[in-house]
């Protein structure tokens, strides 16, 4: 059964739904060779993943997984992107993070380590000494407290280790690059996801309105970034009540300065460390902090927390300024009884 499918990706035929699953069931049940999940992977990617593909493939991930039921009322986002964009710019969706939780949003920030930036949201926190390996009521208990938690994509996602070694092979993108952060653990209806691509800018809406999604938001920048950026204008597809809509944003309309890649860009994780902190101390460069508000600006909509960009900026722009997204580092690290943000300020 699982050859006669692989045999069809081969030649370019299209999966069902249900044949889809079939295949990743027995893949990330180990029920597979490495040299199966390769073809599977490499046809797949080739090919090109249909809608009913990849829906097939993000519900049998979700069955797999560990997930979380948080407490908290309100609307629970996440904010990421699907990387690829190999840009190294500092982290900004986990920056984003502190803002929009800090700014009144609840966020369940779910990622794992760099794949095209300096270093990923795993490996931000890890810096700090947040516990990766937290369990499903530890992360709730910290959501609750303090509307934002993180969730390390491999201790919620652990029967991806059945498909590591093939991926680490291939060493190019495939469906799972895509579907991270589609699967969130605690089951998320409202999003902001960063594309590198355009061909996904209206896909990844359309698959998630399939899923029940309410709020959700895909951006790709003129400069190719996969997150809001203040160098360029950003192309958005937004599903909301239902509908869903294009439109661009510029950035230097909403009262935000111009700004140069090279000017959000970080050359080592210690930049990025000292980058990602500065933000929400409010002594970065103006782009990394109008880069930082931008993106937080899109999360507090997408969270029903502002109800346009002008409003969400504004809301941002305060809570860096009066020192409570910094505030909310430093008590969220008291947390872990890291000692490191005092390092990171005086490096």
């Amino acid at each position: 059964m699982i050859s006669e499918l692989i045999s069809k990706l081969s030649h370019g035929t299209n999966l069902s739904y249900d044949e889809t699953k079939n295949i990743l069931s027995a893949i990330l049940g180990g029920h597979t060779t490495k040299q199966q999940t390769i073809d599977f992977l490499s046809y797949l990617t080739d090919k090109g993943e249909t809608d009913d593909e990849l829906l097939g493939m993000l519900d049998v991930m979700e069955e797999y997984a560990i997930k979380i039921s948080p407490k908290c009322r309100g609307k629970v986002i996440d904010l990421c992107g699907t990387g690829g964009d190999m840009l190294g710019t500092f982290n900004i969706s986990t920056a984003s993070a502190f803002v929009v939780a800090a700014s009144g949003g609840i966020v369940a920030k779910h990622g794992n380590r760099s794949s095209s930036g300096m270093v990923g949201s795993a490996d931000i926190f890890e810096y700090f000494g947040y516990d990766l390996d937290q369990s499903p009521e530890d992360i709730v208990y910290i959501l609750d407290k303090f509307n934002l938690c993180f969730m390390f994509a491999q201790k919620f996602h652990p029967a991806m280790k059945n498909v590591a070694s093939a991926r680490k092979e291939l060493k190019r993108r495939t469906a799972f690059n895509l579907l991270g952060p589609l699967s969130n653990p605690a089951g998320v209806k409202n999003q902001l996801i960063g594309v590198s691509s355009n061909e996904f800018l209206r896909r990844l809406p359309v698959i998630l309105q399939k899923k029940g999604a309410e709020n959700i938001m895909t951006v790709i920048s003129g400069d190719g970034l996969d997150e809001f950026s203040t160098s360029a204008v950003n192309h958005i597809c937004l599903l909301q009540n239902g509908k869903i809509s294009t439109s661009m944003i510029d950035p230097q309309t909403l009262g935000l300065e111009k700004s140069s890649l090279h000017e959000i860009q970080t050359s080592s994780k210690k930049d990025a460390v000292k980058a990602f902190v500065s933000v929400l101390e409010g002594t970065a460069n103006r782009s990394m902090i109008d880069t930082t508000v931008l993106n937080s600006a899109a999360g507090l909509i997408i969270g029903d927390v502002a109800k346009d960009f002008t409003e969400g900026i504004e809301m941002a722009q305060n809570t860096i300024k009066n020192g409570d997204a910094f505030k909310l580092l430093k008590e969220f690290l008291s947390e872990t009884g890291s000692t490191k943000l005092n390092e990171v300020q005086r490096s």
